[in-house]
């Protein structure tokens, strides 16, 4: 089966490709000129060259497929030019639905986000029918997912688009190679760069375990609905405590409360804005985020897709040891 995954080289999307060949996909991957191609060296895919804001790429990428992953999206919590994220992750995504849909495509996973859900009002685990609205969403990245989704939503209510939306947690594991803003806090973890933490929460799965979960939405999911790929959910100080034990260090002791951080944030914003230096290590939108606990329930998609993700401990463990190899950390 021909089947285009957008977003190939990228940390998710590589992992997704890899998946799919070893169950036998011809992969197609859609990936722009200046993409970092080091995550899919050596395998055996197609690649073609394209980008989310070029409509006519899109189109003739997706000639002669018959499933598509769209795994792609501007993932940054910062940028200058907030219009490229909603030209990317909303039109384009909107354009390239169409494109499948032109050609016949039988099978479409869109790669979502638990950035798109709401959250619970007392910390306890979101679930897919959490409501949420566009007012919910902190930031233009969440806020351009947000509408991203609703666009998919409505092209499979009204035009029978055959799409199963997942929404991937938060990844962690090999090929890392930006890094995340949270493979970011593992390598600074290990490096002894932490200090100090902020009370907050996440729900962390293994990079590998949210591909496969991508491949048993595309094999088991319902048309039009979301399946939450994550995995344990943690608050910060039990991930920064584990990272110490896997490593040999010490855990940090003193808890920073978050109106102390803020002005950390406008000051590195300002300062990135000035100097052009790209996304700043602290931005606002994340510090306002940390203010809530993300946690999320992963129960549907077990129940419904078979997934089962690994011990959050080996996630870790993979990740810090990649990032070790690869000279990021000590």
């Amino acid at each position: 089966m021909k089947t285009l995954v957008t977003g190939a080289s990228g940390f998710v999307g590589s992992a997704v490709v890899r998946q799919l060949l070893e169950v036998g996909h011809d992969v197609r991957a859609l990936l722009r000129p200046q993409s970092d191609r080091r995550n899919i060296d050596g395998l055996t895919l197609e690649v073609v060259t394209g980008d989310l804001t070029d409509r006519s790429s899109l189109e003739r990428a997706m000639v002669g497929c018959e499933a598509l992953f769209h795994v792609a999206a501007d993932y940054r919590m910062w940028i200058p030019n907030p219009d490229y994220t909603y030209q990317t992750n909303v039109k384009g995504t909107g354009d390239l639905m169409r494109a499948a849909g032109s050609v016949g495509v039988k099978r479409i996973v869109y790669t979502s986000s638990v950035a798109t859900l709401g959250l619970t009002p007392n910390g306890s685990a979101a679930n897919e029918d959490t409501p949420a609205m566009l007012a919910d969403m902190i930031g233009h990245y969440k806020r351009s997912k947000f509408l991203a989704e609703e666009e998919v939503r409505w092209l499979v209510e009204n035009e029978g688009l055959p799409v199963v939306i997942v929404n991937p947690s938060t990844p962690i594991g090999p090929r890392d190679i930006k890094p995340t803003p949270t493979g970011r806090i593992i390598v600074d973890a290990s490096n002894g760069r932490m200090p100090a933490y902020v009370d907050t929460g996440l729900n962390l799965v293994h990079v590998d375990d949210v591909a496969t979960g991508h491949l048993l939405a595309f094999e088991r999911g319902k048309i039009g609905e979301r399946y939450i790929l994550g995995g344990r959910n943690m608050l910060l100080k039990e991930i920064l405590a584990t990272i110490a034990d896997i490593t040999g260090q010490r855990p940090p002791k003193i808890r920073l409360p978050h109106s102390l951080v803020m002005p950390v944030a406008y000051i590195s914003q300002a300062w990135a804005r000035v100097t052009q230096g790209g996304e700043p290590r602290v931005t606002v939108d994340g510090v306002r985020l940390s203010k809530k606990y993300m946690f999320f329930s992963t129960e549907k998609a077990k129940r419904e897709l078979g997934f089962s993700p690994r011990p959050v401990e080996e996630a870790l463990q993979e990740a810090i040891s990649w990032f070790r190899e690869n000279g990021y950390c000590h």
